[in-house]
C-alpha cells in the first residue's frame, strides 16, 4: 500500500493586527520532505505515525510531503498559502499513484480572499487522486468544519482533549481508520450535526470531562469508527462559524447521524456552562494579594492574550496591575517582545540594562514595563515542551527587575505558555513564585496544574472577541447561540443531523 502524507497548518485569528507570512512558517516549524523529525507536532503527528508503521510493515510504504505550522495570528497571505499548498500538491502528483492520502491540518486557517483554506486544499487533493482513493485528515477541534471539507474528504477526526494532548493519540486513531479503509475494511460515511453556537469546551474539568470520556467510549462499537466535538474558533470571522458534531461510521449512514443530533443536542444543551469563569483583573489581583502563601504558585492565565489564538501575546495591563500590587515574587510568560530579546542577546548575561517590555503591537496591549532589567538567562532558540514535542521560543530571555523578584521572559517568537518547563529552561524556578503569569487559555493547564496552588483565568479586554452580542461578526451566514437566543426556532420540525460526506468507495 503506497500512502501520501503531508501537513499545512496554522490557526487565523482573523482579528489579530498580527499577519502571517511565510517566515511565520520557517520561523515556527517548516519541514521539507523526509526532514520531519520524529517527535510529533501538534498538527503533524500523522508523518512520524506514519513513518513508524511503515518501518515495522514491509507492505507499506509511506511517501513524505512538506510539514509547515505557523504559530496562530492574523490572516495569512494568499500568495503564502498558494505557494505552500501547491508545494505538497506537486508532491503528492509526483507520488502517484496512491493508495491513501493522510494529511495534517488545523482547520482554522484563513488567507485574505479565501475563508476555507482547508476546503480548497482538500478539494485540489481529491481532485488529483479521483474518487477511489481515501482522503483522511487530522483537525484540530478549534477549526470550521465546512460543507466543501467534508464532502471532499472521506475521514476526519478532531483531538478530543482541550488541552489538547492527546493530538498524538488521535494521530493514531486517524491512521488506523485511513489505512483500514483504504485496505477495504471499512467504509467510512461521515455525520455532521450543527450545534447553533460558539463556547469554550475545556476538557479539565466537568461538564466535558465526562463528555468527552462518553465520546471517547463510543468509538470502536456498534459501527461507530470515531466521534467529535468541533468546538469551533470564536476569533474567525467566517460563514461557517461554531460547533459541530462529526461521526463516521462504517456505512452505517441512519446511525451516524442519529448519534451526530443526539450528542450534537446535548452540547447545546450546556451552552454557557462549560466555560471557565473568567474574573477581570481587578478581581484576580485582590484574590492574590490578599492570598496567605500555600503550597505552591497560583498560576493567572492571561486568556485573550494567548498567541496560540493568534493574539500578540504583549499585553502588560494584568502584569503591570500585578507589579502596582507589590507582588514581588513573580513570574510572567511569554512576552512577545523580539526587540527586547535582541538587546538582551546584544548586551550578554549578567548585564543591568534599562530596558522597555511589552504594550507594542495594538493600542490594547497596554504601556510598556520601563526598567532596569538583569539578564538573568539566554537561549537561541528557546524551547518548551507540549506533550511529546518542543515548541521553540526563538531567541529568548529571562529578564529579572532590579532588587525585585520579578522574572519576565521574553522571546522573539510568539507562542503560548504549555509547560512550566518554559521558566526551569531558563533558569527560573516556578514553585518559588508567589505568582505565575501565563499567556494561554487552558493549554498550560495539564503542566501547571500539579504545581499550583490555585489557577485562575483573567479576562483582559482587547482585540479577541470576548463580547456575547456578536457584533464583531459581519461573515457569519446563519443564527448561532449567544448572539441568538433559540437558533433553532425558525426549524418547526426542530434540529436534525445530515450526512455530510461522501460515500466512500465501494470495497
Amino acid at each position: 500500500m503506497r500512502v501520501f502524507t503531508a501537513s499545512l497548518a496554522t490557526e487565523t485569528n482573523t482579528f489579530s493586527p498580527v499577519p502571517t507570512d511565510r517566515a511565520s512558517f520557517e520561523t515556527a516549524f517548516y519541514a521539507p520532505p523526509g526532514r520531519h523529525p520524529d517527535t510529533p507536532t501538534l498538527c503533524s503527528a500523522v508523518i512520524p505515525v506514519l513513518r513508524r508503521r511503515a518501518a515495522s510493515d514491509p507492505d507499506l510504504e509511506v511517501v513524505e510531503g512538506t510539514a509547515a505550522w505557523a504559530e496562530p495570528g492574523g490572516l495569512l497571505r494568499l500568495d503564502v498559502y498558494e505557494e505552500l499548498r501547491d508545494e505538497i500538491l506537486d508532491q503528492l502528483r509526483a507520488a502517484m499513484p496512491v493508495d491513501c492520502v493522510i494529511l495534517g491540518l488545523h482547520g482554522a486557517m484563513v488567507a485574505r480572499g479565501l475563508e476555507d483554506c482547508e476546503g480548497d486544499l482538500l478539494a485540489r487533493v481529491r481532485d488529483i487522486v479521483g474518487p477511489g482513493v481515501v482522503v483522511a485528515a487530522e483537525l484540530d477541534p478549534h477549526s470550521h468544519l465546512t460543507e466543501k471539507r467534508v464532502r471532499a474528504a472521506d475521514i476526519l477526526a478532531a483531538f478530543l482533549e482541550f488541552p489538547h494532548t492527546d493530538f498524538e493519540e488521535r494521530a493514531e486513531h486517524v491512521v488506523d481508520l485511513g489505512l483500514a479503509a483504504a485496505r477495504g475494511e471499512i467504509r467510512p460515511v461521515m455525520s455532521v450535526f450543527d450545534c447553533r453556537m460558539i463556547d469554550i469546551f475545556p476538557t479539565s474539568r466537568e461538564p466535558m470531562r465526562s463528555f468527552v470520556d462518553r465520546m471517547r467510549a463510543m468509538q470502536g462499537k456498534d459501527r461507530i469508527l470515531s466521534v467529535s466535538l468541533i468546538h469551533g474558533f470564536m476569533a474567525a470571522d467566517v460563514p461557517e462559524l461554531g460547533t459541530r458534531v462529526l461521526v463516521v461510521t462504517d456505512d452505517a449512514e441512519e446511525k451516524g447521524a442519529a448519534l451526530a443530533a443526539r450528542l450534537g443536542r446535548e452540547v447545546f444543551a450546556m451552552r454557557g456552562t462549560t466555560r471557565m469563569p473568567v474574573m477581570p483583573v481587578e478581581d484576580a489581583v485582590a484574590a492574590v494579594r490578599d492570598r496567605s502563601p500555600g503550597n505552591g504558585p497560583v498560576v493567572l492565565a492571561d486568556i485573550w492574550d494567548n498567541p496560540g489564538g493568534g493574539n500578540a501575546g504583549d499585553n502588560t495591563v494584568l502584569l503591570r496591575a500585578l507589579m502596582g500590587a507589590g507582588i514581588d515574587r513573580l513570574g510572567a510568560a511569554l512576552i512577545w517582545d523580539p526587540q527586547a530579546a535582541l538587546l538582551a542577546h546584544a548586551a550578554g548575561e549578567g548585564t543591568v540594562l534599562e530596558m522597555r517590555i511589552g504594550g507594542k503591537t495594538h493600542a490594547s496591549s497596554g504601556t510598556p514595563i520601563d526598567g532596569r532589567f538583569e539578564i538573568r538567562a539566554l537561549a537561541d532558540p528557546g524551547w518548551q515542551s507540549f506533550a511529546g514535542s518542543r515548541v521553540t521560543l526563538g531567541r529568548c530571555a529571562a529578564l529579572r527587575l532590579a532588587g525585585t523578584e520579578i522574572d519576565i521572559l521574553v522571546g522573539s517568537n510568539r507562542t503560548q505558555v504549555f509547560e512550566p518547563d518554559i521558566f526551569t529552561n531558563l533558569g527560573i524556578d516556578p514553585r518559588s513564585k508567589q505568582v505565575l503569569l501565563v499567556k494561554s487559555t487552558n493549554h498550560f493547564f495539564a503542566g501547571f496544574r500539579p504545581i499550583a496552588s490555585e489557577i485562575l483565568y483573567v479576562g483582559v479586554e482587547g482585540i479577541y472577541p470576548s463580547r456575547s452580542d456578536g457584533s464583531c461578526y459581519t461573515r457569519l451566514g446563519r443564527p448561532i447561540w449567544p448572539f441568538v437566543e433559540d437558533p433553532f426556532a425558525e426549524e418547526a420540525a426542530g434540529p436534525t443531523a445530515r450526512s455530510a460526506g461522501r460515500t466512500a468507495p465501494p470495497t
